[in-house]
């Protein structure tokens, strides 16, 4: 018996439906009537299959709007459409993009006479709840970065010629592209030898040649036939089968058997598809035989974009418009191309309309990536707001020209995708209309129960009027290969401060303006002429109300940027900004404090340049209450903040670092980046050509600072480049600098400074205050120059603690004569552990110090604290320090604050176990608190304070806990025996710390330990000056604490100078401290010398002779050299 099994396998396809075509959707076609309202409900399901004005389309209750995917071109006018509940509209699908050509024009004006929606407004796309929005268009390269440096006034005419001599007799035949005037064939028929060449005319080679163009050129060719002898004949074949024949033959008469040199030439100009022409000359000279055919082209420019780009593939076509990025300080130096045909450009190259205006690097620069970016603003499907040739009717139009009143697009949906999509002209200039606007929608990701999650992917967004993508009370958003240029306003805006975990990836922003909506948008000119919201009579301070347009303004940490580019804001590239409490419609939805406490998301590999003010900033707030007779500042106008993360937002819990890597930041004229913050730490990143590369600056203020800190690993530092830029008409930011002193652009002074100065001192890491940790950093190329100053390091200097000098040349303010600088290595002073100390400061310094005249300071050793002075009643005193062990050097601090402040504060950093005087230029203040600030415990200090005499004292101690604002009492002022108790006016007192401190805390895990004393002080007494009674009666002899440590070992500071070259003789010098080395061949020298002690360990020449070209004979020797 036979079982005979059959087993049924089967497999399901999965196939991609098209959604104009589902089944069930009726053809729609409305006409063109701009009073025809169209509803869409019901179940009603319609394609729309050929373009239509109306006045208006709402899809309800189930309706469905498709858009259909023809060969022929969609144009859909209309007021607005709004999406309502069960409402949906499709344009292609992920799965199956549009791949016609589509616009949607919203038009309008803003003085219609249409009632305007309460919730959406005029003229957009609105998706209401319970909508569904998918656009999907063709998926393209959205930006990428040059690959080849492309030079001003670059393609210059791109000619062909052609000569022969007699013997190349005969018909000569050119098959030139008709777009480009580029010659793609050519072939010679000498029908005067043989008939078959005749033949090969008529109906062989020739017309293989034309038809094989007309097939495979993206163009029409012309076939141009050169009749040599009697004349010149220019034939024009296209591939329509049109002809033309120009003849230009002898002049009537000649002698043609003469042995003078006649010549017959013909010539005419072409016309290309896109604007551009090329000429065509053609000439034959009888008897000599000469003959020459020549084509001079429009000039043609090569884009060289990133190796892996395939532009063909990924939509960048013929007649697409191109953006390139500045590479120099100014925004304005984008500029437009249109692409041509180019059939002979790689994978990886366009060729572009038009020359270059401006140099745009397409490489690295002394290793910073200087790469111009490239976006394509082009997509197949358009979404525009018609505007008027002015502007009109608006208080917009006391900034701007142009109309500003643009569409736009806002969601509160049910389902939003969009992809592919070309945006301009969108935007108004009031609250809530911008482009492209996620508004009060919560979690949109899986968080959300959003499957997929909501997007927005390849948009191009340009000539804008209000922002580019706006997210607003959303979090989950996924922004990705978005590309927003000339746009007003905030480009990526977060608005109110609940915004999180939605990601930026792959984003570029470009010339982004100020606009007028918020304090924040606007430049000076708007911040003193828009007076809404201030308190009357409130004159605003644009660098500090306003004047903070960016490109990406980020309200709460928590988003991640990935692969973004920052090139060109009117102000600043990278904003992060805190809202301490939510404002706005996303009112009470997190507890005060939450965003300056939250941990950053994932920043990696962001690049700013070309924007004003900085490339990127993390500081500040904004106001937010109202304007009122105490604060007078408009509501969101900038104010003082301070960024300190911890794990959960939760002060309480461990701080977690704001981790930055590889960002890149160049040619921006203030600064590369400000970061005030702790912990922020920034890993691989690379600082150029900025006016100051970076500062740090600690995240909080004394006593409430948690004790962060800052650092820098494994970055590179270049003061001035290779890239020099190039002059504007006005040359006000142009200059020499530059290791060889060569004209530059210039970065900017200090805020406010209407034009560069030459002598702005460009400095590479700025240390405003710490603890900052400084490792593995390289720093190249800051060079001084006669009246500037330039350095890898420095201190910032514009404020009421510092102010500018080298080293600490002339600095007399308290900040410059208490800076202590740590050299952990040794690497600066050779003394590993070493403290580099003012050299007029005594309170730090003893015996075994040595001074450095050249830094004005001094290397010292030592334990090192710092006491934190408070005084009220007055606050105008100037204050006289000395130390014990030096009491001919006092240290005068004037106060860090300004002396109509309410107390004052000084701040003199201290050699501890060290006993210490103070003093007063007038009576004593009625109360002095001092903290201790550093001290670490069983830290101690002696220090008496000068009163007058029948002075009587309360006298606590205290701690005081940072995070709970609580103060608990300590102990009382107890009377002793000896020299803590009130003599000879002198209130002598041991300050000692009880609790111990982590690492870069200023105060103990418990909180900051303090004594408070309060005086009356007797009517009429005289300045509390005790120096005559202090001493020498408690003078103590100057004791080493703390031993100097050794020296690095065989280290040096090496001298080496190129003194002269002797042209005459042939010979050249250097010296190495102070020996001549002499170089008598010609070509390039290198010495190679002991980093530490500076001896000369070997010497190789390269000869010219043998260089020839690059000298990689040079870079395989240096490889070769050991470090040992």
């Amino acid at each position: 018996m036979r079982l005979c099994m059959c087993v049924c396998v089967c497999v399901f396809l999965h196939c991609v439906v098209c959604p104009d075509k589902i089944p069930g959707l009726q053809p729609w076609t409305p006409g063109f009537s701009e009073a025809h309202h169209v509803t869409i409900g019901y179940g009603r399901k319609v394609l729309l299959i050929s373009s239509a004005t109306v006045h208006s389309i709402e899809i309800v209750n189930g309706g469905k709007l498709v858009i259909a995917d023809t060969n022929r071109p969609i144009l859909l006018r209309t007021k607005h459409i709004l999406i309502g509940n069960n409402g949906e509209l499709h344009i292609g699908s992920p799965d199956c993009p549009y791949k016609g050509n589509l616009t949607i024009s919203l038009y309008g004006r803003s003085d219609d006479s249409d009632v305007e929606h309460s919730y959406f407004g005029r003229k957009y796309i609105g998706v209401g709840t319970g909508g569904t929005l998918e656009i999907h268009g063709e998926k393209t390269l959205s930006w990428t970065f040059l690959n080849k440096t492309l030079h001003p006034g670059e393609g210059n005419e791109n000619s062909y010629h052609f000569e022969r001599s007699w013997g190349n007799r005969g018909i000569i035949v050119h098959v030139v592209d008709s777009k480009t005037g580029e010659v793609l064939q050519s072939d010679r028929f000498d029908t005067y030898r043989s008939k078959d060449e005749s033949r090969r005319l008529a109906h062989g080679k020739a017309r293989v040649m034309l038809t094989r163009a007309c097939t495979t050129s993206c163009s029409h060719p012309l076939c141009l036939c050169v009749f040599v002898c009697v004349c010149v004949c220019v034939c024009v074949w296209v591939c329509a089968r049109m002809h033309l024949c120009v003849h230009v033959c002898f002049p009537r008469g000649q002698n043609l058997g003469t042995k003078a040199s006649s010549e017959a030439r013909s010539s005419r100009t072409f016309h290309s598809g896109y604007g551009e022409h090329f000429t065509i000359t053609t000439v034959s000279q009888w008897v000599q035989g000469k003959i020459t055919f020549s084509a001079l082209a429009p000039p043609p420019v090569c884009l060289h974009l990133q190796p892996h780009v395939c532009t063909s593939t990924l939509g960048w076509r013929p007649g697409h418009q191109l953006v390139v990025a500045s590479t120099d300080y100014s925004m304005h130096q984008a500029e437009e191309f249109s692409v041509l045909p180019c059939p002979t450009c790689s994978t990886n190259q366009v060729k572009v309309e038009g020359k270059p205006a401006f140099q745009h690097m397409g490489e690295m620069v002394d290793g910073v990536d200087m790469r111009a970016e490239v976006a394509l603003l082009n997509r197949n499907i358009l979404i525009q707001g018609e505007v008027e040739p002015a502007c009109y009717g608006s208080e917009s139009c006391k900034f701007f020209t142009f109309d500003t009143f643009g569409g736009h697009l806002k969601h509160g949906f049910k389902a939003v995708h969009i992809q592919g999509v070309e945006f301009v002209h969108m935007g108004q200039q009031s609250m809530g209309h911008y482009p492209v606007h996620f508004h009060m929608n919560g979690n949109v990701d899986q968080r959300g129960g959003y499957d997929p999650p909501t997007y927005v992917k390849d948009l191009s967004i340009h000539h804008t009027f209000s922002r580019c993508v706006t997210i607003h009370g959303s979090s989950g958003l996924l922004v990705k290969d978005v590309v927003g240029y000339d746009a007003l306003g905030h480009c990526f805006f977060t608005e109110d401060g609940p915004e999180e975990r939605n990601t930026f990836d792959h984003c570029l922003g470009l010339l982004i303006k100020a606009g007028t909506l918020l304090p924040s948008d606007r430049d000076s000119k708007m911040c003193r002429g828009i007076t809404d919201g201030a308190y009357p009579g409130y004159v605003a301070r644009p660098r500090q109300d306003c004047s903070a347009t960016s490109t990406f303004w980020i309200a709460n940490p928590n988003n991640n940027l990935v692969d973004c580019a920052a090139a060109g804001s009117e102000e600043t590239g990278f904003w992060f900004i805190f809202h301490h409490v939510p404002t706005g419609p996303s009112e009470g939805m997190y507890s005060p404090g939450t965003t300056e406490h939250t941990p950053m998301g994932r920043f990696i590999n962001n690049r700013a340049h070309s924007n004003y003010r900085a490339g990127m900033i993390l500081d500040n707030g904004v106001k937010t209450t109202e304007a009122n007779a105490k604060d007078k500042r408009p509501f969101l106008s900038l104010v003082g903040a301070r960024y300190g993360p911890h794990q959960d937002a939760d002060p309480l819990k461990p701080r977690v670092p704001a981790l930055i890597h590889h960002f890149v930041a160049y040619k921006n004229q203030d600064h590369g980046a400000w970061l005030r913050g702790g912990d922020v730490w920034l890993d691989d990143c690379q600082f150029a050509d900025n006016g100051i590369g970076l500062t740090l600056a600690s995240g909080g203020t004394f006593p409430d600072d948690d004790g962060s800190k800052q650092e820098v690993k494994n970055s590179l530092f270049v003061g001035e480049s290779e890239n020099t830029g190039m002059p504007e008409p006005d040359r006000r930011i142009w200059g020499p600098g530059g290791v060889d002193h060569r004209g530059r652009t210039l970065p900017r002074g200090p805020p406010g400074c209407p034009v560069s100065r030459r002598d702005f001192p460009i400095r590479g890491m700025q240390i405003y205050d710490g603890p900052i940790n400084v490792q593995n950093c390289t720093f190249r190329k800051y060079v001084s120059l006669e009246g500037r100053h330039t350095s890898a390091f420095g201190f910032r200097l514009n404020n009421s603690w510092q102010k500018p000098g080298p080293w600490f040349s002339s600095m007399q303010m308290d900040g410059d004569k208490t800076t202590i600088f740590h050299d952990v290595d040794g690497s600066v002073s050779e003394y590993p552990g070493a403290f580099l100390v003012k050299e007029d400061n005594w309170l730090l310094r003893h015996p075994d110090c040595i001074d450095v005249p050249d830094w004005r300071g001094a290397i010292c050793s030592g334990h090192y604290a710092q006491i934190y002075i408070q005084a009220r009643n007055p606050a105008s005193l100037n204050l006289r320090m000395v130390k014990d062990e030096y009491p001919d050097r006092p240290l005068e601090l004037v106060g860090a604050l300004g002396k109509r402040n309410q107390y004052q504060q000084y701040q003199p950093v201290v050699m501890l176990a060290k006993s210490y005087t103070v003093h007063w230029d007038k009576p004593a203040p009625a109360e002095i608190t001092v903290w201790l600030i550093n001290f670490n415990r069983n830290d101690w200090i002696t220090i008496g304070f000068c009163y007058p005499k029948g002075t009587t004292f309360s006298i606590i101690s205290d701690i005081h806990n940072r995070l709970t604002k609580e103060t608990r009492k300590t102990g009382t002022f107890i009377k002793t025996a000896q020299r803590d108790k009130i003599s000879h006016m002198l209130l002598f007192l041991k300050v000692q710390a009880h609790n111990q401190k982590d690492d870069f805390s200023f105060c103990s895990a418990k909180g900051c330990e303090r004594v408070k004393i309060k005086a009356v002080i007797p009517r009429g007494s005289a300045p509390s000056d005790c120096m005559t009674e202090a001493y020498p009666k408690y003078a103590e002899v100057p004791v080493v604490n703390v031993p100097m440590p050794k020296k690095l070992p065989r280290s040096r500071l090496v001298k080496m100078d190129l003194n002269e070259t002797n042209l005459l003789t042939h010979w050249s010098l250097e010296q190495v401290n102070g020996k001549k080395i002499y170089q008598s061949e010609d070509g390039v020298h290198l010495t190679v010398l002991d980093g530490h002690s500076g001896q000369v360990l070997e010497k190789k020449g390269f000869r010219n002779a043998v260089l020839m070209g690059i000298p990689a004979q040079i870079e395989n020797y240096i490889s070769s050299l050991k470090n040992e």
